[in-house]
């Protein structure tokens, strides 16, 4: 049996229960943290447990169960950031504000690399597709590996669900339109990782999503 190019494992971190993906190239063990939001020794821990050498850390949206320990992890293995679009800058800019809102401790950093539309993420061998998707946040990005049928969304769309759209910036039509004109023309087969709750895949929201599926959208 081949070994997939790609292995990854869900971390939930923060009292928030945000989903941070680990994953790596299986041929480098080279990988990356997407969201590291907090909880950076079970992080660190994670990715000595699986052998994975963390060379970057991905981010999709500015705020801070997402990203608000990504600075101090990043300071911590030496590694750069990339992400989230630079439209997240202020969400980013306020995190220590936040921290004190949520209760959660938070950092304001500067990416290495801010990301657009069409941009790709290299991992060890791997090569993701950077794909813009505001609505939930201005600046949200997923990132997709196409071999793998796998997206990492954060806070666009849930298994039953989608993201807010009451925060500053946030706009309902743009999250439904990212939704159905970027996601869903990457294949009902593809599985995608959530920011927060249990996987699931494009096929199955189209048919049972109360917000998304198909039939709902029809009657709108």
């Amino acid at each position: 049996m081949t070994t997939p190019p790609l292995k990854a494992v869900l971390i939930p971190v923060t009292p928030l229960q945000q989903n941070c993906t680990l994953f790596w190239c299986t041929k480098t063990m080279k990988g990356a943290f997407v969201d590291a939001g907090g909880d950076i020794d079970r992080l660190k821990a994670a990715a000595q447990q699986h052998g994975v050498t963390v060379e970057k850390l991905l981010v999709t949206h500015g705020h801070i169960d997402h990203c608000g320990q990504t600075g101090v992890l990043a300071r911590d293995l030496g590694v750069p950031i990339e992400g989230p679009h630079e439209d997240d800058r202020f969400w980013i800019d306020r995190l220590p504000q936040d921290g004190v809102r949520w209760g959660l401790p938070g950092e304001a950093f500067e990416p290495d690399r801010w990301l657009k539309d069409g941009d790709q993420v290299q991992v060890g061998e791997l090569v993701l597709d950077v794909i813009h998707c505001p609505g939930h946040t201005p600046g949200h990005v997923i990132f997709h590996h196409a071999p793998s049928k796998l997206a990492i969304v954060g806070d666009v769309l849930f298994k039953g669900s989608i993201g807010r759209t009451d925060f500053p910036r946030g706009n309902h039509q743009d999250l439904i339109d990212s939704i159905t004109h970027k996601l869903w023309p990457l294949g009902g087969d593809t599985a995608f990782v959530p920011g927060h709750g249990e996987m699931s895949n494009f096929a199955i929201e189209r048919r049972t999503n109360p917000y998304v599926a198909d039939a709902v959208l029809a009657r709108a």
